[in-house]
Formats: C-alpha cells, sequence, structure tokens
C-alpha cells in the first residue's frame, strides 16, 4: 500500500474542512494510505520531518506545477521513497530554513492561503493526480 504523510503547523478548525478532507481520504483510501500529522510548532516540525526519507514540501517559491506535471511529480517522489512519500505545509510564518535547504519545494499557487485550505487543495491534487494517471475524466 501506497502511504502519504502530510506534516503541518495547526490544526482544522472548521468542521467542514475536516469533512471535505475526510471525503478525499475515503476516495484516495483504495490506493493511498494518508496521514496528517498536525504540529503545534515549527520545532516539533522539523524534529518530526528530519526523520522522514522522501520529503517535499509546499512552499511558494517552490517550483510551480500544473496538474499533469504534480501527477508525475507525485509519482516520481512516491517511488523513489519506496512507495512512501512525506509533504510539509507550514504555519502563518511559512517553512522552517532547516527543512527548504534538503527538501524538493512546489507551490501550491502563487496566491497565499491558509495552512488549513493548503491542506485541502494539496489532497485534492492528490486524489486528481492519481485519476490523472489512471487516465478518467475526473481531470478535464
Amino acid at each position: 500500500m501506497l502511504k502519504l504523510k502530510v506534516f503541518s503547523v495547526g490544526k482544522n478548525k472548521e468542521a467542514w474542512m475536516e469533512q471535505a478532507l475526510e471525503e478525499y481520504v475515503l476516495r484516495l483510501k483504495p490506493v493511498l494510505d494518508i496521514d496528517f500529522i498536525w504540529v503545534k510548532n515549527d520545532a516539533q516540525l522539523v524534529a518530526l520531518v528530519q526523520k522522514e526519507k522522501q520529503v517535499v514540501c509546499l512552499d511558494p517559491d517552490g517550483e510551480p506545477l500544473d496538474s499533469p506535471e504534480f501527477s508525475a511529480f507525485f509519482h516520481r517522489n512516491l517511488q523513489a521513497g519506496g512507495s512512501r512519500l512525506s509533504m510539509v505545509i507550514g504555519g502563518a510564518e511559512g517553512l522552517p530554513e532547516i527543512l527548504k535547504k534538503g527538501a524538493s519545494l512546489i507551490s501550491l499557487s502563487r496566491l497565499t492561503f491558509t495552512h488549513q485550505l493548503a491542506r485541502l487543495i494539496l489532497i485534492e491534487q492528490v486524489y486528481r493526480a492519481f485519476e490523472i494517471a489512471k487516465g478518467t475524466a475526473y481531470h478535464k
């Protein structure tokens, strides 16, 4: 089973956001096991992420990808990590510099999102990445 860990500072505050995340987790369950790891601060984030093998950080200065490019990137990184991948979303102040140095950096958009919304956009793009790889009509 493929495994994705999503690390982020903070928690979901809105019930609707949690429901939306759960919808995508449910859709992905047959092909991908997802763990959301919420931490309280940057120090905890760094301590946990530095233990991970294959890490991708979301950063406004990262490489911008369209959905087909993200799909290929995501699957390459899953394969490189032995079917395991960790993705990191920073808090209100962004990512700690130490995490940026050793990881691949991608950007979800040139727009600024809350870390809560970034989680939802990321998980939808992960779902889309699988649908693109399968060739379904979900991605038009």
